[in-house]
């Protein structure tokens, strides 16, 4: 996340021109911090809304979906749906795959482990609900 978050920032930094000093003042303006590499996550998402606010707007790609076998299209869908819920990409959803099953692809899933797959993608999903509200 924190990666993601700053390489947004860093793409933002490109295409509002900003040259090295103005990127670090608003740096400093946001999170009294020179660097991304000192800032929290917090910091670094109220540095993106600051950018946002300045014309920036991050482009949305859910990628395409992966091909999987008629039986398997139910939970393809179930899948597709929480990715495009959360914001999150289809490379999400494969890393999420590797990291649980040491499988690659979520195409290559059997029906058991796409299940699991779906579930803790939902909990992935909960938690991410429950941390901006709570």
């Amino acid at each position: 996340m924190r990666r993601a978050l700053i390489a947004k920032i860093k793409i933002a930094q490109k295409e509002l021109g900003l040259d090295d000093v103005t990127y670090r003042a608003v740096l400093e303006r946001v999170t009294g911090k020179r660097s991304c590499t000192e800032c929290s996550i917090p910091e670094l998402e109220r540095v993106v809304e600051d950018l946002r606010q300045h014309g920036f707007a991050p482009k949305k790609t859910a990628g395409r979906r992966p091909n999987r076998r008629e039986a398997a299209d139910p939970m393809m869908r179930k899948i597709e749906a929480l990715l495009l819920d959360n914001g999150w990409s289809w490379n999400y959803a494969h890393g999420t795959a590797k990291k649980m099953f040491k499988v690659d692809r979520v195409e290559w899933l059997s029906d058991g482990n796409m299940h699991k797959l779906v579930a803790a993608l939902q909990i992935s999903a909960n938690r991410k609900k429950k941390e901006k509200t709570g």
